[in-house]
């Protein structure tokens, strides 16, 4: 008896996605972006460029009764010379906002990077596929995460039974988050469980996760693009690539800040706005940038980073992240004064030095996957339902370290 399902082919459009920006049509597919295309033309730079193309917290959400579900997707996947094979990207599956499977696409493109040269060799593949079976008979909302830290084009959805958009619900709110690697889910067990991801469904909120691994350094370009789109909560976590690629000095950073939220403020003019200060990250404490990788132990798949910086040159302008803590609370003190719904989450609250002593930093700069839950559990707590909370309060809050 065969028992092949006969495949409905969807085409992969905007209205199936949530968390991107923008959608590009490729030779296989669409490949989702997390910048619009005006903010990409404005730079030109790699590491932005493989960072907002990676889906952090992009997936593709639909109703069905289809009990089957594939997916053709086409990796791009990253590999380091002289260090083991990176693990292939995490889709997770959730059926009516539960959990219910995972799965990866092996193969895909190969991008191999040399961290001692600084020279990329890229390899072309060819698309690959991904199965949900047994889903429950019945109609119901599917939604599909895709890997937070794997370049994604998406070429075909089949499904046994038709497919359609699922409309938004109106009464779960839209938040749009801003930050570092840490955001974009660095060592995070899943797409669905990076700290931004996991708070977010905490605080029952709808995610958009502008967290590009290094490259947090307030450029008007990603603020000109959360100016533009639609939101009712908005985060931005500043310092720690500010510090760790030493690219400006307190003198630069201060009106860079202002400008940033002024941006914002062009669009979201009363839009509950938290802008969250660095995590504590012992290394660049009283350090300053740059950060550099330590590839003594790569072959064994251990990577560490090194501050550069000398402490003495803080005084000349050179930003360390106490400093930067310092200056952000004072900013948002400032702006306050007029602005009543701007508040400051000190990121030590989320991570201090508590947290440090029974969950260190493997790497000394990112968090691992226990930690990314933390994060996540402590953010939604404090912002989401603390009751002074940035997103549950509509008048100005500030949050310090935990003492």
């Amino acid at each position: 008896m065969d028992t092949t399902p006969d495949w409905i082919t969807t085409p992969i459009t905007a209205d199936l996605l949530r968390g991107a920006l923008d959608i590009e049509r490729t030779e296989h597919g669409v490949l989702p972006h997390r910048l619009p295309a005006r903010a990409r033309a404005q730079c030109t730079d790699p590491q932005l460029a493989m960072a907002e193309a990676q889906p952090s917290g992009v997936r593709l959400v639909f109703r069905t009764r289809a009990t089957a579900v594939e997916l053709d997707t086409l990796p791009t996947k990253r590999a380091y010379v002289g260090a083991p094979p990176r693990p292939d990207g995490l889709y997770e599956l959730l059926v009516d906002g539960r959990p219910a499977g995972r799965a990866s696409v092996p193969g895909g493109n190969t991008v191999t990077i040399d961290m001692t040269t600084g020279t990329v060799e890229s390899r072309p593949g060819t698309p690959g596929t991904l199965r949900f079976a047994d889903l429950p008979d019945a109609l119901k909302t599917v939604e599909i995460w895709l890997p937070h830290n794997e370049t994604t084009e998406l070429v075909a959805l089949r499904t046994d039974a038709p497919v359609e958009p699922a409309e938004p619900d109106p009464d779960r709110k839209v938040w749009l988050h801003h930050g570092s690697s840490i955001s974009h889910g660095s060592d995070a067990a899943g797409p669905t469980t990076t700290w931004p991801a996991f708070a977010a469904s905490l605080g029952g909120v709808e995610l958009i996760n502008l967290g590009f691994s290094g490259s947090a350094l307030l450029d008007p370009f990603t603020a000109r693009a959360m100016r533009d789109t639609p939101a009712d909560l908005i985060s931005v976590k500043i310092g720690i690539n500010v510090v760790n690629h030493d690219v400006m000095r307190l003198r630069a950073f201060t009106p860079a800040v202002h400008g940033f939220l002024d941006t914002l403020r062009d669009g979201h003019p009363t839009t509950p706005l938290l802008v969250v200060s660095p995590l504590l990250c012992p290394i660049h404490e009283d350090t300053p940038g740059p950060c550099a990788p330590d590839f003594t132990d790569i072959a064994e798949g251990r990577l560490r980073f090194r501050a550069l910086g000398d402490p003495a040159e803080s005084a000349t302008g050179k930003l360390t992240l106490r400093i930067i803590r310092d200056e952000l609370s004072r900013i948002v003190a400032q702006r306050a004064t007029d602005d009543p719904h701007l508040h400051y989450l000190d990121g030590r609250a989320l991570y201090g030095e508590p947290d440090a002593t029974t969950l260190p930093l493997p790497d000394d700069l990112h968090p691992d996957a226990a930690t990314h839950r933390h994060i996540g559990e402590r953010f939604a707590e404090l912002a989401f339902t603390a009751r002074n909370g940035a997103f549950a309060n509509p008048v100005g809050a500030v949050v310090g370290p935990p003492r």
